[in-house]
């Protein structure tokens, strides 16, 4: 695609032309890596306190911590749902200091 610059001097357009893209970029970027972090896997760390009732580890409270914008979308998956509405699931998350969202 060739892209006609209105300025007479090129190296202005040429650094205008260069924001422009920089700033279309990191935002897809940062719409790539929104999408990225949430990963129902990054729970797994937890699954043995919320199978068992055991204890869970500091891994699961940072991941539980990390994933936590993540519940409501987890809460929408019927496959997740029995999991995450669980009462030990429930105790992780308030033991961990990091209650579930009200969705």
């Amino acid at each position: 695609m060739l892209v006609e610059c209105a300025w007479r001097d090129e190296d202005q357009c040429s650094d205008i032309l260069n924001s422009a893209l920089w700033f279309i970029l990191m935002g897809e970027g940062a719409q790539m890596s929104m999408a990225a972090t949430c990963n129902p896997m990054e729970l797994s760390p937890c699954a043995v306190a919320i199978i068992s009732a055991k204890p869970p580890t500091a891994a699961c409270c940072s991941k539980l911590k990390d994933q936590r914008p993540c519940l409501c979308q987890y809460l929408k998956d019927p496959k997740l749902q029995k999991f995450i509405n669980s009462p030990n699931a429930n105790k992780v998350a308030t033991t961990c200091g990091s209650p579930f969202p009200s969705c």
